[in-house]
């Protein structure tokens, strides 16, 4: 069990327990807990009680379910409070922004207990009837619960990278003589999936007989099944086929299309690599992540398809929090770490002041911060921390500073954390004051998404890539696998239009900094390269 899942478990029962009106106190507790167990890089599962306990913030009691939940799988306090508690009921708690006082309001109040009789309700207006719910509560709840129930059946590119990792490695050593491989949407790097697919030479026969694979059903060609609760596809096909049919699983459906008609009548089986494939429709190799639509075909047709980034062109982790804010290691441990990793920088970027949530710096904390940052600097040369800040993009536009500290800072990283819920003209202007002010470097996550949890606050993309353009601003691609912001399909016009994309893990731990794989996957796709990303050199 992961640390992330652990977390979850105790975000889940402070919610259970807030429902159910139980004790404010330990509400607290395990909410802070899931705070700080989500963003901790030791692994928890293989700790004591007593090591659990040395986890600043972390009691006995916390240590000892912890330590259950690793040894057994389940929480016996979570477990009686799922059990008062519908099944509907405790899927609507897992909608952000719909907090278990609305919930119980509307249990409580219309009935309901599943998302659909609750969009139902929706539809019939009736929430309006309820204490605290307006005609715009409701709709943005309507939108929020429709999101959701799109979002079921998908899972994050990292969660499926990380049991495709561990599945392959485990295969391979198990049958030695076959070739395993990634295929599909999970080769493509798509930021969420719905399962995970791989290609083989091992026989159909042999499926069942890969440790821990469950509900397996296979054809003569192709096993489904699950494993880890993740479902899988296995194609399978002989060597000698294995480029064709590799060629045939990674493309999507629009890129394979534009592929066919290009070639008419040309034979693509039976060819061994998928370098075959290529060299037989007389095509320079299309990397996986580009194989999404006929951009890329075009590109390769006019030999101008770009050489991708890769993670070892990253110079600087850009975007990180230390425990000054909301971070759970210091700015030395965290500039230690990213020159262990081969960087040679760190920007250092805390919450600003008005992100009271996360222990936002006051003006007179950043100077201290800047004051350890010369010291450490000092100490630490050549490896260089430049002072920056992630400063709230305020609801007029304006950032979270006077001129006078805004200009002591290396670089401001702007970033809108509140008062989301905008239409697309007033978010778009929010951004282009942002980008306007002359202290911004960079625009954090421009549209605040999280994947699989919340949908971003609409904007005006071109409109905020050409003020970047126009105001010499980079646009971040936030690399934590939830945000993944901007989207790589925003990449090509941003590139066109000269505007730097910075690959940032927005990193509030050591282990954060690693995010990055997946920022450089999602710009992959979106054709970015060395000379077009801003942190792949020196920056300043």
């Amino acid at each position: 069990m992961t640390n992330p899942d652990i977390a979850r478990h105790f975000n889940e029962l402070a919610k259970l327990m807030e429902l159910h009106k139980d004790n404010p106190f330990k509400i607290r507790s395990y909410s802070n807990a899931y705070n700080k167990l989500r963003k901790n890089d030791q692994e928890l599962a293989g700790m004591s009680e007593e090591e659990l306990q040395g986890i600043d913030g972390i009691g006995k009691a916390i240590a000892a379910k912890i330590h259950e939940l690793a040894t057994t799988g389940k929480m016996e306090t979570l477990e009686k409070w799922r059990a008062q508690t519908p099944e509907g009921i405790r899927e609507m708690l897992s909608i952000r922004g719909f907090g278990p006082k609305k919930v119980k309001a509307v249990w409580d109040g219309l009935g309901v207990t599943s998302v659909g009789q609750l969009l139902y309700a929706i539809n019939e207006n009736r929430l309006v009837e309820l204490k605290g719910f307006g005609a715009k509560t409701q709709e943005t709840l309507k939108e929020k619960l429709e999101f959701h129930q799109r979002s079921q059946g998908q899972f994050l590119y990292r969660a499926l990278d990380q049991a495709a990792e561990a599945l392959l490695s485990q295969l391979r050593a198990a049958y030695p003589e076959e070739v395993f491989a990634r295929t599909g949407a999970l080769r493509r790097a798509c930021p969420t999936l719905t399962h995970l697919a791989l290609l083989t030479t091992l026989a159909p026969a042999a499926s069942p007989t890969i440790p821990g694979i469950e509900e397996v059903k296979t054809t003569d060609d192709k096993t489904s099944a699950t494993i880890d609760g993740f479902p899988l596809v296995i194609h399978h096909c002989s060597a000698a086929n294995f480029g064709s049919r590799q060629f045939r699983h990674t493309g999507s459906e629009e890129f394979l299309k534009a592929f066919v008609e290009r070639h008419p009548g040309i034979d693509f089986a039976g060819l061994a690599t998928e370098e075959d494939v290529f060299a037989k429709a007389g095509l320079p190799y299309i990397e996986p992540e580009l194989r999404e639509s006929d951009w890329a075909l075009e590109l390769a047709a006019n030999d101008q398809l770009p050489e991708l980034i890769t993670q070892e062109d990253i110079r600087g982790v850009v975007h990180s929090h230390s425990t000054w804010s909301d971070g759970i290691h210091s700015v030395r441990q965290m500039a230690e770490a990213a020159r262990d990793k081969g960087y040679d920088y760190l920007v250092m970027s805390d919450h600003s002041k008005t992100a009271v949530y996360a222990n936002g710096l006051s003006i007179e904390r950043v100077k201290e911060q800047w004051a350890e940052i010369d010291a450490l600097n000092e100490e630490m040369a050549p490896f260089r921390i430049f002072k920056s800040i992630e400063s709230d993009i305020l609801t007029d536009g304006s950032l979270d500073y006077p001129e006078e500290i805004l200009a002591g800072f290396d670089l401001v990283i702007a970033s809108i954390h509140s008062q989301l819920n905008m239409d697309e003209e007033k978010a778009t202007e929010r951004l282009l004051t942002a980008i306007a002010n002359p202290y911004t470097t960079i625009l954090g996550h421009p549209t605040g998404r999280l994947l699989l949890s919340r949908k971003g606050y609409p904007i005006n993309y071109q409109r905020v890539i050409d003020s970047c353009a126009e105001h010499g601003v980079v646009i971040e691609l936030n690399a934590n696998p939830y945000r993944l912001d901007l989207d790589w399909s925003w990449i090509p016009y941003a590139l066109e239009k000269g505007v730097k994309i910075s690959i940032n893990p927005d990193a509030h731990s050591m282990g954060g900094m690693d995010d990055i794989k997946y920022g450089v996957a999602a710009a992959r796709k979106g054709g970015l390269t060395k000379n077009g990303c801003w942190n792949t050199d020196l920056i300043v």
